[in-house]
Parts: C-alpha cells; sequence; structure tokens
C-alpha cells in the first residue's frame, strides 16, 4: 500500500493527515497556515516527497442536499492546481460534518478552546482521511 495524503483545505489553513503504509489509519500531521497559493503547494511537495505519498485525498465541502456551494468551488480550483503540480492521482472527499465531528470530539476530550483552534484543521483532515481509507478497505 502507498501512503495517502489527505487535506482540509480552508481559507486560512490546509490541515494535514498521512496514512499509515497499510492504509489502515490516519495520523495528523500538521496544520499549514496559508500565505499564497505557491507556499501552499511548497510545503505539500515538501509533504509529499518527506512522506512518499502516492495519492492526495481533498476533503470537498458539500451543502447539505449534495449540491456545491461557494467554498466547494474554491477547493474544486485548488484541486486543479494540485493535478497540474504533482502527478498523482487526486481524489476529492464529501467532508460534511468533519469539522463538526473534530469540534465534537475536543470537546468531548475536553480540550480548551485555544488548543482546539490549534489542531482542528489538523483533526479535521484525519477525519476525512479515515473516512476515505475505511471505505476502500471494505
Amino acid at each position: 500500500m502507498n501512503r495517502i495524503i489527505g487535506l482540509d483545505v480552508g481559507d486560512r489553513t490546509i490541515g494535514i493527515a498521512i496514512s499509515d503504509l497499510m492504509g489502515w489509519t490516519a495520523q495528523g500531521v500538521e496544520t499549514i497556515q496559508r500565505i499564497s497559493i505557491k507556499k501552499d503547494l511548497q510545503r505539500l511537495e515538501e509533504l509529499i516527497a518527506q512522506y512518499e505519498v502516492k495519492k492526495i485525498l481533498v476533503g470537498l465541502p458539500k451543502n447539505m442536499n449534495g449540491t456545491i456551494g461557494p467554498q466547494g468551488e474554491k477547493v474544486l480550483l485548488f484541486v486543479e492546481r494540485l493535478e497540474k503540480r504533482f502527478k498523482l492521482e487526486v481524489v476529492t472527499w464529501d467532508e460534511r460534518l468533519s469539522t463538526v465531528a473534530a469540534e465534537k470530539f475536543l470537546i468531548g476530550a475536553d480540550v480548551s478552546r485555544k488548543k482546539r483552534k490549534q489542531v482542528i484543521d489538523k483533526l479535521a483532515a484525519v477525519h476525512i482521511l479515515q473516512g476515505y481509507l475505511d471505505s476502500i478497505s471494505k
């Protein structure tokens, strides 16, 4: 199995998760503070090389009725940039409520609001990637 990088792409941050070598579990890696598309892609390139990633999974925010809204359109444009920059398979995954699930988990773990803010995007990326890994292992 090859490693998969999971991305939770937002306007200000990108949460990053990586699969284990067997493709069973997702681990949070970091949260990129977005400065420019050039710097975003540079950091992703470093992580892709470091972890020898073979596939990129991007959480696609959809409206509750399944349609793509303005944020989803931004993510699809980002996906196009990824496809042009990296010669890897790029897959989108429905990420509805991933941030909500991450927030509930952190609240349940009694993590302070300040700490939650620091890790929420990374944890959302883990949630997105783990959902994908679970779906392909069945």
